[in-house]
């Protein structure tokens, strides 16, 4: 939406994944951008369309999801600390598992989607019999042990730059299927792996798909030289199962220092000056 004078805010965002059909706005069903929107028109009484710098899947978490979107500088909330904006956009939010963490200016430049350069991802699994109590629809169960030292000598053949076909779901609608994948490290804490995977940019359900393959080689059933294989083979149906969104989160975006400070202002009540 345009206006005679606006001003346009970078937000930081986290949301609860399940029971939303995604970031995306849908016909049916709750999204985050939906949500966002709808809730701007309340507080600005005009219409509004906001980026984000991503769009997660049905049941994928964020704990870091970046969007854009252009008000009205001489609103009486612009005009004020960031801290108003976010508590006007929480407030309307309260009934959701949706959080503007944190908003500042920025340049008319900036896009949420275009202009990010590092997209850092995390996927936790659950290795225990019991199934999750408290982090249900937080992480993928599995029963099995996993062999962390097998999973990372196969993850190693996906780094760099490569034909990522049999890692993307046919509805795919990415031009190229290229794409180059930085860094996958493994973690532990406690009864959980974390897998954190890091890239400028990534194709549909393309770190679902390569954890449910990699899980596929830490509980022994594919070997480690297999995701050469499978890599080679550009063909999804070589691949492992989509693993569930379940364990998925979108925990930061980079940008560019001159375009935006990655150090986002955590602001508290006791900070802002009446």
């Amino acid at each position: 939406m345009e206006f005679e004078s606006s001003v346009k805010y970078a937000l930081l965002i986290e949301y609860d994944g399940n029971g939303l059909v995604g970031w995306q706005k849908q016909d049916i069903g709750v999204s985050v951008q939906g949500s966002l929107e709808k809730v701007a028109k309340q507080i600005f009484n005009n219409e509004f369309h906001i980026q984000g710098s991503g769009r997660t899947d049905a049941g994928v978490h964020a704990l870091g999801q970046v969007a854009h979107i252009e008000l009205p500088s001489n609103h009486r909330l612009t005009s004020k600390n960031p801290f108003y904006i976010i508590s006007a956009f929480n407030a309307l939010l309260k009934d959701t598992c949706i959080r503007v963490i944190s908003a500042k200016p920025v340049n008319a430049e900036f896009n949420a989607r275009f202009s990010a350069i590092k997209r850092y991802y995390k996927y936790r699994i659950l290795c225990r019999a019991a199934p999750p109590g408290i982090n249900k629809g937080k992480v993928w169960h599995c029963r099995k042990s996993l062999d962390l030292n097998l999973m990372q000598k196969g993850i190693k053949y996906l780094i760099g730059k490569h034909d990522f076909t049999s890692f993307r779901t046919i509805k795919c609608q990415a031009k190229s299927p290229i794409r180059t994948l930085d860094e996958v490290t493994f973690s532990t804490k406690g009864e959980e792996i974390i897998i954190s995977v890091i890239a400028k940019s990534f194709l549909h359900s393309q770190v679902r798909i390569i954890v449910g393959t990699i899980l596929k080689i830490g509980d022994g059933t594919w070997k480690p030289t297999d995701m050469d294989v499978i890599l080679k083979g550009k063909d999804r149906r070589l691949a492992g199962p989509t693993a569930p969104p379940d364990g998925l989160y979108l925990e930061k975006v980079d940008y560019p220092d001159d375009i935006l400070n990655n150090n986002w202002p955590l602001i508290y009540d006791a900070e802002i000056k009446k």
